[in-house]
């Protein structure tokens, strides 16, 4: 989840004035210490007790996730579809999202092997990350959980790569112009094989991906805001027409983009 409380409309989470009032996110960041491999800390607290289970689905982002949560905790690889978090009675979780390039240098191998897959955090944080779960679970204060988790991540050697790729991502998502892996080679520099390289060694998932997701984020939130003119919304994003822009949403969301809006 990205940014702020539910509700809100935070980037990737769809839907979110249906989880007013259940949920918050805090995002918090990180220390000078991790700030070259940690985007930010997100601790999401919630409360549906008396009520049925809540389901929040999440456009994901193309980043790696450390998550402090019950019964253990847990690494979540690069999610290419839609993410479900079901929240049951009241709790909390704690949440390090890394930023795109930075769990690479956390893991022994390319990030490309934890896409779409949840592993046990141990395996790459050691028998420690058990013990402090229940720890950071029990504070009351967001600050102190930030703090207990933060002494207890390693800080890898720096990685001139790992900053680039974060810097590249970073403009893929931001700057709608850039429509092909092609664009952004040029733009940095690098040859489209050296680009796709680079992103399975470090971020898990295609440049490609990257491109089509940032977009498809931007659809729902505009869908989120209010009316949309989605043959202007498809040309704004560099769809070829409004036609293609339903085709790739409805593959990713599950529905059209027109029943999005009514909330079908």
């Amino acid at each position: 989840m990205e940014r702020s409380a539910g509700g809100e409309g935070p980037r990737g989470v769809l839907r979110p004035e249906q989880g007013a009032g259940l949920f918050t996110v805090t995002p918090v960041p990180p220390g000078p210490a991790l700030a070259p491999f940690v985007e930010y800390h997100w601790i999401v607290c919630w409360d549906v007790t008396g009520r049925p289970p809540y389901e929040q689905q999440v456009l994901s982002h193309p980043s790696v996730h450390l998550v402090f949560e019950e019964p253990g905790p847990l690494l979540y690889g690069v999610n290419r579809g839609v993410y479900t978090r079901r929240l049951v009675d009241a709790g909390q979780v704690h949440g390090v999202k890394f930023l795109p390039g930075g769990f690479r240098g956390f893991t022994a191998g390319p990030v490309q092997e934890l896409t779409d897959q949840v592993l046990p955090a141990a395996r790459f944080f050691g028998p420690g990350v058990d013990a402090l779960n229940g720890e950071v679970l029990a504070c009351e204060d967001t600050s102190e959980m930030v703090r207990l988790v933060e002494a207890f991540l390693p800080t890898p050697d720096a990685d001139p790569l790992a900053a680039q790729i974060a810097e590249i991502v970073q403009v893929m998502t931001a700057d709608h112009m850039l429509l092909r892996v092609e664009q952004v080679a040029a733009r940095f520099d690098l040859s489209p094989r050296t680009l796709q390289r680079l992103f399975a060694e470090y971020v898990g998932v295609s440049p490609k991906w990257v491109l089509r997701r940032a977009r498809l984020q931007e659809a729902a939130q505009r869908a989120d805001s209010g009316a949309v003119d989605w043959a202007a919304l498809a040309a704004d994003l560099g769809y070829a027409d409004q036609a293609h822009l339903t085709r790739d949403f409805t593959a990713v969301v599950g529905v059209p983009p027109t029943r999005y809006v009514r909330g079908g």
